[in-house]
């Protein structure tokens, strides 16, 4: 899962004031607008990926759950921003001009998304960093829930070197160079195979194909007829390689174990029968629900106990052996998300 495009530009939002209801008391944010504490039915929470991925499509049923649980006044998904930063701070903008007050983003640029947080901030609204922290050691939102993605790289690559029987020749396919998560992910492989003190070599990383599936499909293609016969084993730490590698290895018959990353259904079933050897799973569903949860109690008047902190969503290794309750440990984790925030993250009086 990655942004596609990295642009640096970032305009104004619009100044949008929140008009407070009768009986409500003032609050203000850090280095913000004043800002009403509202009813859960007077937050209206727009969730804002930075563009069309498959990774996003749970969110939209997990906001309408969100709207039902919590009560909130409205709950949009917007995924048109294309993967320009642009774009998505015009349909920022558009969607405060609507009303709306609570926003969880995936922001499209990692370096330049804290001045898009910031704006929304200074006009009283509420920010959340969904999947996706900012570049750097600050985050403007009030917080960031992501994967550990150095983390879940390194399961990943420690699942593919178990598989190939701890040597050999490994490949790292993921997403766009350029982008810090991917960076993240580079160095959570490599310190795998440093761990194996030169028993497993990685021979090659393959960056910038997570566009689509199509681009996928022919960096695996150009892959397999250069090095196929050297190749032990593949981990991937992107969808769309994910799904590509996946399908060709099992369509060649080549001996290459396929460590993937996500949830796509012709994953699980290549685990079920075996061709592929295990994925790694992130958590969009936590993502979504707790965000909308913290959110509504930000909204509500609650503030972060450490503003900007980043709270690791969850990654979970599922091979033929869990394949089957492995959604169990993600709902788990996603009711222990929730209770983190009430219990640690949140100051509520």
């Amino acid at each position: 899962m990655r942004p596609l495009v990295r642009l640096s530009s970032v305009v104004a939002l619009v100044v949008i004031t929140v008009v407070a209801a009768a009986g409500c008391s003032k609050k203000s944010n850090a280095g913000g607008a004043a800002s009403t504490a509202l009813s859960h039915s007077q937050v209206k929470l727009a969730l804002v990926p930075g563009g069309a991925h498959p990774y996003f499509q749970p969110w939209k049923a997990v906001g309408a759950k969100a709207k039902t649980d919590f009560g909130l006044g409205d709950v949009t998904f917007n995924e048109t921003s294309g993967w320009d930063q642009t774009k998505q701070n015009d349909v920022l903008t558009s969607l405060a001009a609507q009303g709306y007050n609570a926003f969880g983003i995936f922001g499209v640029a990692p370096e330049n998304i804290n001045s898009t947080f910031s704006n929304l901030k200074r006009q009283g609204f509420h920010v959340a960093s969904l999947a996706s922290c900012p570049a750097g050691n600050t985050d403007e939102a009030a917080f960031c829930l992501s994967t550990d993605v150095k983390q879940a790289a390194y399961k990943a690559a420690k699942a593919a070197i178990e598989s190939m029987g701890g040597k050999g020749n490994l490949v790292h396919l993921t997403g766009n160079k350029v982008d810090s998560n991917t960076q993240r992910r580079m160095a959570g492989v490599q310190q795998a195979v440093d761990e194996t003190n030169g028993a497993v070599k990685l021979i090659d990383t393959v960056t910038d194909i997570d566009t689509d599936l199509q681009t996928a499909q022919k960096a695996v293609a150009d892959l397999t007829a250069a090095k196929g016969t050297q190749i032990n084993a593949i981990v991937n730490t992107a969808y769309n390689p994910a799904v590509a590698s996946a399908a060709a290895v099992k369509q060649a018959g080549l001996p290459i174990k396929v460590v993937a990353i996500d949830d796509d259904p012709t994953i699980i079933n290549d685990i079920k029968d075996g061709s592929v050897a295990a994925t790694v799973l992130q958590n969009p569903v936590g993502q979504a629900y707790v965000g909308a949860y913290a959110l509504m109690k930000l909204a509500g008047g609650c503030a972060m106990s450490q503003p900007g902190v980043t709270v690791d969503s969850g990654s979970f290794v599922v091979t033929k052996a869990n394949i089957d309750s492995y959604d169990n440990d993600r709902q788990a984790k996603t009711d222990s998300l929730k209770q983190d925030f009430d219990s640690k993250y949140l100051s509520c009086k």
